[in-house]
């Protein structure tokens, strides 16, 4: 039973997240690694509001927006590939999660 790793990468800097998972992938290809995507995600536009004081008062500046980029990459199986890749110092900018499962085959 495989351990599949899934990597969530998300960034408001979009060339810098496909730096980040471009290398991921050549690396991968490198090491014969069995990979499933990058998966990309609709681009999510976040508004954060801006008070002018530290009190809100309800006065307020125009909200803050920006969009956040998302990838999501499936390492299967090779166990220390996926975790020298999620140990890894990634930019600033660029947030990494991980999840992992372990998968059943069908008979």
């Amino acid at each position: 039973m495989p351990f599949v790793t899934k990597l969530t990468l998300e960034s408001g800097d979009h060339q810098r997240l496909e730096d980040v998972v471009t290398t991921i992938k050549e690396t991968a290809a490198r090491k014969g690694v069995e990979l499933k995507g990058p998966h990309p995600h609709p681009p999510e536009d976040k508004r954060v509001p801006q008070c002018k004081r530290l009190v809100d008062d309800g006065d307020r500046f125009q909200p803050w927006t920006y969009t956040v980029y998302t990838r999501t990459i499936e390492i299967v199986g090779h166990d220390e590939f996926a975790r020298s890749v999620a140990e890894r110092d990634f930019p600033d900018g660029v947030h990494v999660s991980a999840e992992i499962e372990q998968r059943r085959q069908m008979n």
